[in-house]
């Protein structure tokens, strides 16, 4: 079975400074995300992003638009994330287990991967990016810029670079 980092994306790897981000040049990453998701890889993680993309729904992008953001952070990531899953549903236009707080894409990418939950985590800058992955048995861990702690999260981390480094040295730890 394989360990995983699951990654939500508008906040946590691209800035989330738009309604929606489904251009590719509105789509800019956070600082220090390249050298995050290296670790995590260097480290034996699978990187699987899950997110919602409730603009589809929405009428206000296309599946094609989501396709080529996903082309693009793969281009100046360095391919670095394995797997994506995205929830085009909106509550308001389509009930869906996929999108988040729901679990059904976390559900499909560890049956997918052969996903160990007890070596993996989940990183968001939502609660609903947490709730499914606490049901499930995730770590978790919450980026807020200002360090508040999160109610649902195991750890509250600046970034995805200090999120890679607390889940590295813990996973170092849990080994001895």
């Amino acid at each position: 079975m394989k360990k995983c980092v699951f990654l939500d994306r508008d906040g946590v790897i691209n800035i989330d400074d738009v309604n929606y981000t489904y251009k590719v040049e509105q789509f800019v990453l956070v600082k220090d995300v390249k050298e995050a998701l290296q670790i995590m890889h260097d480290n034996g993680y699978l990187l699987v992003l899950i997110t919602n993309q409730s603009g589809i729904a929405k009428g206000i992008y296309t599946h094609e638009d989501v396709t080529k953001c996903h082309a693009y952070m793969h281009e100046i990531t360095g391919s670095l994330i394995d797997d994506i899953f995205y929830s085009p549903y909106h509550q308001d236009f389509t009930n869906s287990l996929g999108r988040k707080p729901g679990s059904l894409l976390f559900e499909k990418a560890i049956a997918k991967h052969d996903i160990d939950i007890s070596k993996s985590y989940m990183v968001g800058d939502r609660g609903r990016d947490l709730v499914p992955a606490r049901k499930l048995g995730l770590t978790t861990v919450h980026i807020h810029e200002e360090g508040h702690l999160a109610e649902t999260a195991d750890y509250v981390a600046v970034d995805l670079l200090d999120a890679a480094k607390w889940i590295i040295k813990r996973d170092q730890k849990s080994e001895i």
